[in-house]
C-alpha cells in the first residue's frame, strides 16, 4: 500500500511539473497567446498599408490627376504655359546671429 501511495505521489509530481514548467506548460501557452496577438496586430497594420497602396496604384492607373500631382510634388515639374514661382524665406535670426 505504501508503494502505491509513493508511486501516485511521484506521478502527481511529474504531471504538475509538466503543467507548470515542461513543454506545453501554462507559461508557454501564455507566451504563445501574446505572440499570436502581436502577429494579428502586425497583420492588421500590413493589410491597412496594402489597401492604401492598392488605392494609390488604382488611382495612378486610372487618372492623370494623380500622375500630375506626383510629377509636381516629387519631380518639380510644371505644365506648358505655367509659370514656376519659388518663394525663398529669409532665415530667422537666432541668438548667435543677432546683433
Amino acid at each position: 500500500m505504501r508503494w502505491l501511495i509513493a508511486v501516485l505521489i511521484v506521478l502527481l509530481g511529474a504531471l504538475q511539473y509538466r503543467l507548470w514548467v515542461g513543454q506545453g506548460s501554462l507559461a508557454e501557452l501564455h507566451s504563445l497567446k501574446q505572440e499570436i496577438a502581436f502577429q494579428e496586430a502586425e497583420i492588421a497594420r500590413l493589410m491597412a498599408r496594402n489597401q492604401v497602396l492598392q488605392a494609390e496604384v488604382a488611382d495612378l492607373g486610372e487618372g492623370q490627376e494623380a500622375l500630375e500631382e506626383r510629377a509636381r510634388s516629387e519631380l518639380g515639374m510644371i505644365k506648358a504655359g505655367e509659370i514656376f514661382i519659388q518663394v525663398i524665406e529669409r532665415p530667422k535670426p537666432t541668438a548667435e546671429t543677432a546683433p
